[in-house]
C-alpha cells in the first residue's frame, strides 16, 4: 500500500498556497457579497411591489366642465387659480 504522506503533505502545499492572504490587496470576500446579494434581493421585491400597486392605479382622468360649475375657482388662460368668493 502507498504512502499517503508524500501526497496529503503535497495537498496541504497546495492549501497553504491558495490560503496565504496578500496584506495589500483588499477584498469584500463574503460579507460583501452577502450584503449585495441583499440589497439586490430588496430591489427585486420593491421593483415587484411597485409593478403590483401600479397595476392597480386608474389613469382614466374625468372631463371637466368649461361651464364654470367645477367649484375650484376659475381659470384663465396663464393656468392660474382664483379663489372663489363667497
Amino acid at each position: 500500500m502507498p504512502d499517503m504522506s508524500a501526497s496529503a503533505s503535497l495537498a496541504m502545499t497546495h492549501l497553504v498556497t491558495l490560503a496565504e492572504v496578500d496584506e495589500d490587496k483588499v477584498t469584500p470576500g463574503v460579507l460583501g457579497f452577502i450584503v449585495f446579494a441583499v440589497m439586490a434581493l430588496a430591489v427585486w421585491g420593491l421593483m415587484k411591489s411597485m409593478n403590483r400597486h401600479m397595476g392597480k392605479v386608474d389613469f382614466e382622468e374625468t372631463p371637466q366642465d368649461d361651464a364654470g360649475g367645477s367649484g375650484k375657482g376659475d381659470t384663465k388662460a396663464s393656468g392660474r387659480v382664483e379663489p372663489q368668493q363667497g
